[in-house]
């Protein structure tokens, strides 16, 4: 197994404090150019993407699907985002057509590289059902090109899964990011979106990344993709309990405490810090 050497959460908040806005994946890129790892990679996928997607299936549905006529089809997994590509190969294990997104060319090379080792947690787990294709692209989540390199149209994706791509970018951009879901997603009930939160515990006005990620941040970008949310000033979301959902924003279906999840979603006494959380398009 290969595992990035890692560096300091405060190198990293030092040197991307110099990319802000929309140029984040300049910074991100770069580190991945100097070879740079990221202190939060563990290695390998998080136990309780591999829980969700077994114990939760009923919600999310199986890797095959059937199209209007009858036709039975692989069905689309995204993971934006993906680092080396440990929870696309994941995916595609239980037969999903997955995608993983970056924008650094390094770290499409890192995810090319984790295929071919061929660890045993990507072995294929229903062999009636087979393992789903893997792609990895090279683009930006923000931008169209990528979707077009891949010959994937808007609203297609039946999963999405966010583990350390919510919390990685600024909280400016979290509007954008929600957005950008409704975009990609396919049509309820079809299409979830499968956020792993993470740090939640974490102070709001401590630096980051990763940036404090309580669940009411979900909750509130998610409903209201694109619309500016105010936090106060201790950097905690102000939610309004009256205002509505936007007819165009997303709903929660599922909301769970995992029984796994990697170590630093654990507290100091070992307990699970971590929720899992699914969402879909509102009709």
């Amino acid at each position: 197994m290969t595992v990035p050497t890692t560096i300091d959460p405060k190198d990293i908040q030092a040197h991307l404090a110099q990319f802000q806005g929309d140029s984040y994946r300049e910074g991100w890129a770069s580190l991945w150019d100097k070879g740079e790892g990221l202190p939060w990679d563990r290695g390998f996928p998080n136990p309780a993407l591999e829980d969700a997607l077994v114990q939760r299936r009923a919600t999310i549905g199986g890797a095959i699907g059937q199209d209007a006529q009858g036709q039975s089809y692989r069905r689309k997994a995204l993971v934006p985002g993906c680092g080396r590509g440990v929870d696309v190969l994941l995916l595609a294990s239980f037969g999903f057509d997955a995608y993983g997104l970056e924008y650094s060319t390094t770290a499409i090379e890192a995810c090319k590289n984790e295929e071919a080792e061929n660890h045993s947690w990507y072995r294929v787990r229903d062999q009636k059902i087979g393992q789903g294709k893997v792609t990895f692209v090279q683009g930006d989540f923000f931008n169209d090109a990528w979707l077009q390199q891949i010959g994937v149209p808007l609203n297609a994706f039946d999963i999405i899964y966010d583990y350390t791509f919510f919390c990685a970018l600024e909280p400016s951009l979290r509007p954008k990011w929600a957005l950008r879901h409704t975009q990609l997603l396919a049509p309820s009930p079809a299409g979830n979106l499968i956020c792993l939160e993470f740090p939640r515990q974490k102070d709001p006005k401590a630096a980051g990344p990763p940036y404090a990620a309580p669940s009411e941040t979900y909750v509130e970008h998610l409903s209201h993709p694109g619309e500016n949310i105010p936090y106060n000033d201790q950097g905690i979301i102000k939610q309004d309990p009256l205002r509505a959902p936007s007819k165009g924003g997303l709903e929660r279906v599922a909301y769970w405490q995992p029984e796994r999840t990697h170590e630093n979603g654990l507290d100091e006494n070992g307990k699970i810090e971590d929720r899992v959380s699914i969402w879909r398009l509102r009709n």
